[in-house]
């Protein structure tokens, strides 16, 4: 039963797109358009050349802004503020979700590859301001992305966290895997189960998925 499988649980760790707002909404559309345009102005590329770029660093560094970073020496802070300045009318509050995260027992927190500014805007559009004892972006984990193992290691040791009684929600698989390794309770939250040895559980269903442990 879940509620057995996390009873060892006190700090909660969440991803943000598309963990805690359904993916059907389709914020990240935006953030990546405004991705591909930033790719194109600073390295004075095509579009298509700017989507190739994209798609390859993310798939070989984990983030677009990582591989800007690592190949062309990118400045990280202007463009964290320019991607995630988007409209977030797409979102809705959910007082269901916001029920189950408050009904958690322990520490509960937000870590995504987005800038904590965003996160915060996105929580506030959902409903869930106030829930979170913390929530941390890419500029607390030195810029480096999940799924880098590092990332994981420097908000948690920032956090003060026990991994050994963690457990860990995310959309992408990729970013379970570190924190497996580390002792975790790992949760793929996403509409297609993804099967891999460092999955312990999969739900397309968050609020569901957390009724089950309160």
């Amino acid at each position: 039963m879940p509620r057995q499988a996390f009873s060892h649980v006190t700090t909660w760790v969440f991803d943000l797109d598309n963990t805690l707002y359904p993916p059907q909404v389709r914020l990240f559309d935006q953030i990546e358009v405004k991705m591909t345009q930033y790719v194109m102005d600073a390295l004075g590329v095509d579009r298509p050349k700017a989507d190739q770029l994209r798609k390859k660093y993310w798939a070989e560094y984990g983030t677009t802004l990582a591989g800007l970073m690592r190949v062309h020496d990118v400045d990280p802070g202007p463009y964290l503020t320019d991607v995630h300045d988007i409209s977030f009318d797409a979102l809705d509050p959910d007082p269901q979700l916001a029920a189950r995260i408050r009904a958690l027992p322990g520490r509960v927190i937000v870590f995504t590859n987005g800038t904590r500014p965003y996160a915060e805007q996105v929580i506030e559009a959902r409903g869930l301001s106030g829930l979170f004892d913390a929530v941390y972006g890419v500029e607390h984990a030195n810029f480096l992305p999940k799924p880098e193992r590092a990332a994981f290691e420097a908000v948690f040791q920032r956090d003060g966290i026990t991994t050994e009684t963690a457990a860990m929600f995310e959309d992408d698989p990729r970013n379970l895997q570190a924190p497996h390794e580390m002792g975790m309770k790992t949760v793929h939250v996403a509409p297609t189960p993804h099967e891999a040895d460092h999955i312990h559980h999969h739900t397309d269903d968050l609020t569901g998925f957390l009724k089950k442990l309160t």
